[in-house]
This record gives C-alpha cells, sequence and structure tokens, in this order.
C-alpha cells in the first residue's frame, strides 16, 4: 500500500523538540468484535464470561478433518458497517491464511482477508470543536478470527490457554495515515465505537475486549516524508489510547533528535507505568506467507444483497446530529454528546418531541446525564423516564415552576418516582405568579433595608442581593421575572 499524504502540516499541533518541531503521524488498526451468536466458521456461542474452553468446537480447536463454514449473518455485519462507514463494498472478496504459531491459536495460521477484502475505502467525520470538521480516511475493512488467550498467572511455572475467543469473528478497520494528534486518535476511536454501536454490528465494550486498537506511530518533520513506525498493540481504552501516543511520539522524538534511528517493531503499552515497551521487530505482509484460504470459495454477492442491507441502516450519528440541530436548534456541542450514544439520542428525543429542543436539552444533558454520571447509571437506567422528564419541561415551559423548583422537583422524581405535574399540585410548589403578592413582599423588604436601597440605586449590580431576600421570602416560588421587575420599578433602576 502506497502511503498518502492528505493532510496540511498545522502548528497547533507539532511537537516541540531540542531542535525543533516535529509532527506525528497515525494510523489505527481497530479490531471489533461483530455481533452474532456463533463464530465466523463455526457454530460455538460467542457469549462473553463463560468458563474457559466452554465455548470450542473440533473447527475451532484444529481438529483433523475439520472445515471451515462461512457464518452469513458476520457477512451482512460486515456490509452494514462498511456502509455506515460510506466505504466501497467489495462484491467479490477472497479469504486468506496468515501464518504465524501462537500457542492460543491451534492451526498455526488466521483466517483473514489480504489483498481482496470484503470493504474498500470508506471515511469517519470527526467534529474537533474549534478546529473544525477533519476526515479520516478508512483504507479498508476485512473480516478475520480471533486467537484465543494465554493466562500467565493461574500456575507458577505453566502457562494456559482458553480458546473461548479462537475464531470470534473481528472486522478490523484499517485507517489512513491521517491522524495528526492523540486527541485526533480518541476522537476517532470514540466515533467509529459509535457508529458500531448504532448498526448493532460490534458492542464497543473495549474492556471485555470485544474493540480494541493497534496504533502505529511515527513523526516527522512537519511536511516532510513519512517516518519509520511502530506499532502499538491491543490498547483497550480510548484513555489509554492518548496516553500511549503521546509517549512514543516524545520517545521516538527523543531517539531522532539524539542522533538515532527507529526501529520497526511492534510494542506494548503499559498502564501502569504509561510507557510503551518492545514487543517483537514488526513483521511485513511476506513474513505472514498469506495465500488463499484453501477450504474456502470466494465471497460472492450482487447488488440486491447490499441494497437490502442499505434499505435496513439506522439513522446514523452524523445524519442525526444534523437533524438534532436543524430541528431543534441545538448547539453544535450538544448535539454531539446527545448523539455519542445511540440510547441517549432516543431518550432525548424522547423528552424534546413537541417541546423546547434546547430546553430539553439543558435538561437531559446537564441534569439527567450529570446525576446519572455521578451514580454510574447508563439513560437505560435511569429512575427519571423520559415522560417524567418532558413533564418536567413542560412545567418550567408554562411557568408554573422556577428553574430551582425545577432541581428539587427532579430529586423527587429521582428518589420517590411520580408525576410532576401531580406532585407540584400536591406539595405546594407551584410557582407564585401573582404579582400582587410578590409585589407585597417586595415592599416589605425594601422598607425593611433602607441602606440596602440606597447602594442597589448607586449601583445596579447589588440588586440581586434583594433577588435573593425575596426568593427565600417566598421559599422559591415568585416567578423570577417577575421579581426583577418589580424590583426595578420600586428601586427606580
Amino acid at each position: 500500500m502506497t502511503l498518502v499524504d492528505t493532510r496540511t502540516p498545522d502548528p497547533k499541533k507539532f511537537i516541540k523538540g531540542a531542535t525543533g518541531d516535529w509532527e506525528m503521524v497515525l494510523g489505527l488498526e481497530v479490531h471489533a468484535q461483530v455481533t452474532s451468536e456463533s463464530k465466523l466458521f463455526s457454530s460455538s456461542s460467542t457469549e462473553f464470561g463463560q468458563p474457559p474452553n466452554n465455548n470450542v468446537s473440533f473447527v475451532d480447536a484444529a481438529m483433523p478433518g475439520m472445515l471451515p463454514v462461512i457464518n452469513e449473518e458476520c457477512v451482512r455485519q460486515a456490509v452494514r458497517t462498511g456502509l455506515g462507514l460510506k466505504a466501497k463494498i467489495n462484491k467479490r472478496s477472497i479469504f486468506d491464511r496468515k501464518n504465524y504459531f501462537y500457542p492460543d491459536q491451534p492451526p498455526g495460521y488466521q483466517i483473514s482477508q489480504y489483498l481482496d477484502p470484503i470493504v474498500g475505502e470508506g471515511k469517519v467525520l470527526l467534529d474537533m470543536g474549534e478546529d473544525g470538521e477533519v476526515e479520516i480516511g478508512v483504507e479498508r475493512l476485512h473480516l478475520e478470527t480471533d486467537a484465543g488467550k494465554l493466562m500467565h498467572d493461574q500456575h507458577p511455572n505453566m502457562s494456559f490457554v482458553d480458546l473461548n475467543r479462537a475464531g470470534v469473528a473481528l472486522m478490523e478497520i484499517v485507517s489512513k495515515p491521517d491522524l495528526r494528534s492523540s486527541d485526533e486518535a480518541k476522537a476517532y476511536i470514540s466515533k467509529l465505537r459509535t457508529i458500531l454501536r448504532y448498526l448493532g454490528t460490534c458492542d464497543g465494550n473495549m474492556e471485555q475486549g470485544s474493540m480494541r486498537a493497534d496504533i502505529n506511530v511515527s513523526v516527522r518533520r512537519p511536511g516532510g516524508e513519512f517516518g519509520t513506525r511502530c506499532e502499538i498493540k491491543n490498547v483497550n481504552s480510548v484513555r489509554f489510547a492518548g496516553q500511549a501516543i503521546e509517549y512514543e511520539a516524545r520517545r521516538q522524538i527523543d531517539i531522532l533528535e539524539d542522533g538515532g534511528e527507529i526501529d520497526q517493531e511492534t510494542r506494548l503499552f503499559d498502564p501502569k507505568t504509561g510507557e510503551t515497551r518492545s514487543m517483537r521487530s514488526k513483521e511485513d505482509a511476506q513474513d505472514y506467507r498469506y495465500f488463499p484460504e484453501p477450504d474456502l470459495l470466494p465471497l460472492e454477492f450482487d447488488d440486491a444483497f447490499i441494497e437490502e442491507l442499505a434499505k435496513d441502516l439506522p439513522e446514523l450519528p452524523d445524519e442525526k446530529r444534523a437533524r438534532f440541530i436543524k430541528e431543534f436548534g441545538l448547539t453544535a456541542y450538544d448535539a454531539n454528546v446527545l448523539v455519542a450514544d445511540r440510547d441517549s439520542a432516543a431518550f432525548y428525543e424522547a423528552v424534546a418531541e413537541g417541546r423546547d429542543g434546547k430546553l430539553a436539552a439543558n435538561w437531559v444533558i446537564n441534569e439527567l446525564f450529570g446525576r446519572l454520571n455521578k451514580e454510574d447509571l447508563a439513560v437505560t437506567a435511569s429512575p427519571v423516564s423520559a415522560e417524567q422528564l418532558g413533564g418536567i419541561v413542560d412545567l418550567i415551559s408554562k411557568g408554573d415552576i422556577s428553574g430551582k423548583i425545577a432541581k428539587d422537583l427532579f430529586e423527587i422524581v429521582w428518589t420517590e418516582g411520580g408525576d410532576p405535574a401531580q406532585l407540584v399540585e400536591e406539595r405546594g410548589m407551584k410557582q407564585v405568579t401573582d404579582t400582587g403578592a410578590i409585589e407585597k413582599i417586595v415592599d416589605e423588604i425594601v422598607a425593611a433595608n433602607p441602606d440596602q436601597v440606597a447602594k442597589a440605586q448607586e449601583n445596579p449590580k447589588l440588586m440581586g442581593w434583594f433577588v435573593g431576600q425575596v426568593m427565600k421570602a417566598s421559599q422559591g416560588k415568585a416567578n423570577p421575572q417577575a421579581v426583577n421587575k418589580i424590583l426595578k420599578d420600586k428601586l427606580g433602576l
């Protein structure tokens, strides 16, 4: 593959070195476990958390005479992912043997795709805030089998092998070397995970190993030739990806500035030390001795197959974001927060339907998400339903309750449940909008504080003290807009 530089150097992303500026060049290979009940070439279960070697068939264990049979659902999921990445779908692809020995890979080879992958070039769009939108090219997506797992901590002088993951279907999504910072890499992984979850083709649970990234890092003088890259293997969190990239880029810069050379190698990231360490020299394609898998025919399908899958795609994050901005009047930031998770977007839409979209977004993002994060709960486990939160938004919009009362009401609904409108009536929480009643409170406070009146007339900003006193006297029920208007009249401001 010929590497092509598609990015204009951005000084904001340069790294300061002792001898001048440097620029990092990043490419990611993301391995995403396909959402499927069985493995790529066998009927073994893919259920996570099973006892070791519980999900293993004769095919997975590479018993003599056992032949692979393609899982059609995995093919469908790969094509759906390609469509979600706006990528070219190759109607003919070939499986290859990638030969290398690991103790947790019984056949001594991996079934993968080399020259003819199922999905070709696509793209992922990143919203980088002030830096605007960045397009990251996807080189390819191919299907392949996962290996098992070696366990080194079960015995003092032996290692054990768990083959539950052996043969599980993976989509390897290979980006172009278009990323120029750790922030972009983290945003790319997060966006890719969001797309996969919207599509339902991978659950994106990095902590369970169902999505992980190999990160290719190199550095160069700004706009110069690509440098020698090192691959950081099996990074399983967005945060660790950022830390690994920052450390590895600085390590390479220090070597180059000392007159050394970068060895092309595979490295591992240690979260405890925040450092990368050498694992092995980096293999090239010829080291794997690829050849077409003799037990599998080429994979072929027609336009009708692709069109059927395209027809059933859900609304994806970029399209949903654009619709939220247009339909509900949201800022780009709020829309990004809401569409980052499919369940969160659905919850917001249920709250915002037929209501003030911006007000609904404020309550979903600030109050609900804030409380969910504090309690470490998913939106699907929220004690406050979309209908209940919508009811609170309705009461605010109608002027029945103030923002402060609404927060008290939210707390009651969170802990006790109930219909917001009914709770407001039963507990006497309704906002006081009777200007006569508010004016009476204002008169009493103004008459009792002549010194504060004089100060406020000299410095209008001090009117806030009076607002606080009125809200306190009304137990927070006075309409804030009415309070401000009456106070301005009474104080002559």
